[in-house]
């Protein structure tokens, strides 16, 4: 393996196979185990339709995340590509963005994982989770991408279950797919801004730039990869849903798989999807918080963050005090917080990392050709951010312009 020639740089062990795994433990299971019911609620018929905007979205973004990641292949992602793209500021304003909307992603899906394995006590066992795998990350990245790999496994074989078992059944009906609009077009962009937010993983490939081996090779080939995998398992997952228990149905319960494969007449594989529910939860969180501590770590390098957490751990080669400080956060915020409001704060924040990361990759290529995917990209993350809930616009823009606030008093500060 490759050694990194300084103390204070990260070690490069990362392969296609290695990056595409994490990218995967991200998205998969966020979507499929949570956002399905609150789209469909959102979208009714038109849910297909947002699952299709969303992926839309997502493509751009993760087109321009490549890239830059080719290009500037630091940990940081999109606030490493704003900064060196735009300016000091832009940088800044996507790493805030990313860390506070993805530590409250962290907080979801711990209460997620909390919620299917013991309902009644389900911040204390989040709390756990957390400390569990802030752990696991602390002892090196080849660690946490080998449990990632075994995750996902585990969570693709249960998902496929899913599918062949409603499908399968005499109580699917394919008319149930009528694609429409019966939430209206406001629906249909809601639940995709919902939806997107389980797309959103694939930028943990790119904030882990600084770990992969030959990234201009490695990180355009993972990106892809990794989200059409994800599309084609969503996919295949919501209309296999859809067709047994409708829009309407879906759109109502609390745990759509498990719903569904009682309604399919196999009640007796319930536990598996409620088990398989919380080690996906688990594989997101696991990448989560590995990908929130690498920008943490590059935001204290530039002293946007406190120096302390820059350093890197002269055994593992981590950023063990960022991950110590991300897991102390997330840890007060599970054993706190109600998971609906995070998960849309998480979505107004990570749609504004977005919308810097695509209009970093503008300046790349005047070539209109080059910026038909930026633009449509910036586009879509400001159509689908201010389609959120009203709660969670208003949040959202009140915890940036608090950053913003916070930027502009540090830059008088350092003027003097």
């Amino acid at each position: 393996m490759e050694q990194s020639g300084s103390g204070t740089e990260l070690r490069r062990t990362l392969g296609v196979g290695d990056a595409v795994v994490i990218g995967l433990g991200s998205m998969i299971g966020a979507g499929v185990f949570a956002a399905l019911a609150p789209a469909a609620h959102a979208a009714g018929s038109g849910l297909l339709l947002a699952l299709a905007l969303a992926a839309v979205v997502a493509y751009c973004n993760a087109m321009s995340s490549a890239r830059l990641a080719a290009l500037h292949p630091a940990s940081g992602g999109t606030y490493v590509y704003g900064r060196e793209r735009l300016g000091p500021f832009w940088g800044y304003l996507a790493g805030w963005s990313f860390v506070v909307g993805k530590t409250a992603s962290c907080a979801a899906m711990a209460l997620t994982v909390g919620a299917y394995v013991r309902p009644g006590q389900a911040h204390a066992v989040a709390v756990a989770a957390v400390v569990a795998l802030t752990a696991v990350n602390y002892g090196g990245v080849q660690k946490s991408a080998w449990l990632t790999r075994v995750i996902v496994a585990v969570v693709l074989a249960v998902l496929a279950c899913v599918v062949v078992v409603c499908l399968g059944s005499g109580r699917s009906d394919g008319g149930r797919l009528d694609v429409g609009i019966s939430g209206g077009v406001g629906g249909v962009l809601t639940a995709a801004g919902l939806l997107f937010f389980a797309f959103a993983g694939y930028a943990r490939i790119a904030t882990l730039g600084e770990e992969v081996r030959d990234p201009a090779r490695t990180i355009p080939r993972a990106v892809p990869l990794a989200l059409g995998i994800t599309l084609v398992v969503y996919a295949c997952v919501a209309v296999a849903v859809l067709s047994v228990l409708g829009p309407v149905v879906l759109g109502q319960v609390q745990a759509p798989l498990a719903d569904a494969v009682r309604a399919a007449g196999v009640p007796g594989l319930t536990p598996v999807v409620r088990a398989g529910a919380a080690v996906a939860a688990l594989g997101s969180l696991l990448a989560l918080i590995l990908g929130v501590s690498r920008t943490t770590l590059a935001m204290a390098r530039d002293g946007h963050l406190p120096g302390v957490l820059s350093a890197v751990h002269p055994r593992f080669r981590v950023p063990h005090r960022a991950e110590l400080a991300v897991g102390a956060v997330v840890a007060v915020l599970a054993a706190t917080v109600d998971v609906r409001g995070a998960i849309g704060f998480s979505s107004f924040g990570v749609l504004t990392y977005y919308a810097v990361a695509n209009a970093s990759a503008w300046t790349l290529d005047p070539a209109p050709a080059k910026r038909l995917l930026p633009a449509l990209g910036l586009l879509g993350c400001v159509v689908l951010a201010f389609a959120l809930p009203g709660t969670s616009v208003a949040v959202g823009a009140g915890v940036l312009l608090a950053g913003v606030l916070a930027y502009a008093v540090r830059r008088r500060s350092a003027a003097r």
